[in-house]
C-alpha cells in the first residue's frame, strides 16, 4: 500500500501530524531538496504534498524528474501568505476538499 507523505516547515508540520499522514519536516530548501530526492525514489510514497516554496526552488533536474514519474504523484501545499483572507481561506480549502474527495464538504464551527 502507498503512502501520503508531506515535506513541510516546522510550523505546519503538527497539524499534518494531527490529519494521519506521514510528516518529513525540514527547516530550509536545501534540506528540502535532498528529502525531495530521497522521497522520489522511496517505493512506498503514493503522494508527495510538498510546500510550495520547497517545490518552487527545486532545480530543472528534479522538476523534469518530477514531471516525468507517475509516481509518486507530486503536489503543491499553498503556504500561508499566499492564501489571503479569511475568506479565501476557506473558498481555497474546500476546493482542495472538494478536489479530493469528490464533494463539496462544509465545515461548521461548533
Amino acid at each position: 500500500m502507498y503512502k501520503v507523505v508531506v515535506l513541510t516547515d516546522p510550523e505546519t508540520a503538527h497539524g499534518f501530524r494531527l490529519a494521519g499522514v506521514d510528516v518529513h519536516q525540514v527547516e530550509d530548501i536545501d534540506e528540502a531538496k535532498r528529502e525531495i530526492n530521497r522521497l522520489l525514489e522511496d517505493d512506498r510514497t503514493g503522494i508527495l504534498a510538498v510546500n510550495e516554496g520547497f517545490l518552487a526552488a527545486v532545480d530543472e533536474r528534479i522538476q523534469q524528474r518530477i514531471e516525468s514519474t507517475y509516481r509518486p504523484i507530486v503536489v503543491s501545499l499553498p503556504v500561508r501568505e499566499k492564501l489571503g483572507a479569511a475568506g479565501d481561506r476557506k473558498a481555497f480549502l474546500a476546493r482542495l476538499v472538494h478536489r479530493a474527495v469528490g464533494f463539496d464538504v462544509t465545515l461548521r464551527q461548533g
